[in-house]
């Protein structure tokens, strides 16, 4: 190992939060993610970090352990993104869906890694209506793990994002409190990254125009589709010479803190839809600085 704190990524997709770990110091020993276009991503971005192509249900932490040569407790972060989809407020809400129960994976690999933090994230449709259950069961399965665990709903956009896009992160520790970042006063605005957009709309989902000297509309999987000029349901912006149009692949990845240089593979929905379901690195960084700095390194961890 380099020295550097250590994270593993699980559910990693095609590697937001791997960024934001990478930004703040730490070294990723292993990334896991099952969607081909996903894995394929995540290769391009980073070769350097092993990615297993694998179903969580059929992962265990032995293996794990075995590959990155750790032993239970010596990983520091254990890091988690199980699928959200049944739990959006775009979605159907079904609370049946088995993507929701992927997250019983990732405390039974809390169990199994004992790392020093673990870090979960996902959608904030889960702690209303017909999902708090669910959001309540997993609370209490998180906390049986014996670590002390809080949940708090945030937005990235007082973190570095040009996005309105509130999450909700779980922050465990075996051995401390949990401790989360402070949110920024100053906010990066849609036309701060993107200077030629005046205005953005969410198409049918609201019929006024709202100025870009503000966070973007939060970037769903969804791109949109239909005609511009009578019920377009995807996000459209409004530039200086007033066309209206749909953002590009590259100002989404702008607009989402992915650098430049980050490349998206395959069709134009299929990026989108990868920008969608990423946690946004810049977020993912403050998260991670935060645990490095007031959990790990001010605890001699």
């Amino acid at each position: 190992m380099s020295g550097k704190p250590t994270v593993i990524s699980t559910f990693a997709g095609c590697g937001g939060s791997s960024l934001g770990y990478k930004w703040a110091g730490f070294e990723e020993c292993l990334a896991i993610e099952w969607d081909d276009n996903a894995v394929e991503t995540f290769k391009l971005n980073f070769p350097d970090v092993p990615m297993w192509k694998r179903d969580m249900r059929e992962t265990t932490g032995k293996e794990i352990l075995d590959f990155t040569g750790l032993k239970p407790g010596e990983l520091d972060v254990l890091d988690g993104s199980p699928p959200c989809q049944g739990f959006s407020v775009i979605g159907k809400r079904d609370v049946s869906d088995d993507r929701n129960d992927l997250t019983l994976e990732f405390i039974r690999l809390i169990n199994e890694l004992q790392p020093r933090v673990f870090v979960m994230e996902n959608v904030a449709g889960m702690v209303g209506g017909k999902m708090k259950g669910k959001f309540k069961n997993i609370m209490k399965g998180l906390k049986s793990t014996g670590y002390n665990v809080k949940c708090r709903l945030m937005n990235s956009q007082y973190y570095d994002v040009a996005q309105s896009r509130k999450r909700l992160i779980w922050i465990g520790c075996r051995d401390n409190d949990p401790i989360f970042p402070e949110p920024q006063r100053e906010l990066k605005y849609l036309n701060d990254v993107l200077p030629d957009i005046i205005e953005q709309n969410r198409g049918q989902y609201d019929k006024t125009w709202k100025t870009a000297k503000a966070p973007c509309y939060t970037i769903t999987t969804l791109r949109g589709t239909g005609n511009i000029s009578a019920g377009f349901t995807g996000l459209l912006f409004k530039t200086k010479d007033r066309t209206v149009r749909q953002p590009k692949i590259q100002e989404v990845k702008l607009i989402s803190s992915f650098p430049e240089s980050f490349v998206f593979i395959g069709n134009v929905n299929e990026q989108w839809k990868r920008i969608g379901n990423a946690v946004m690195p810049k977020f993912m960084e403050h998260i991670a600085k935060t645990i490095k700095t007031e959990i790990l390194d001010n605890n001699g961890l």
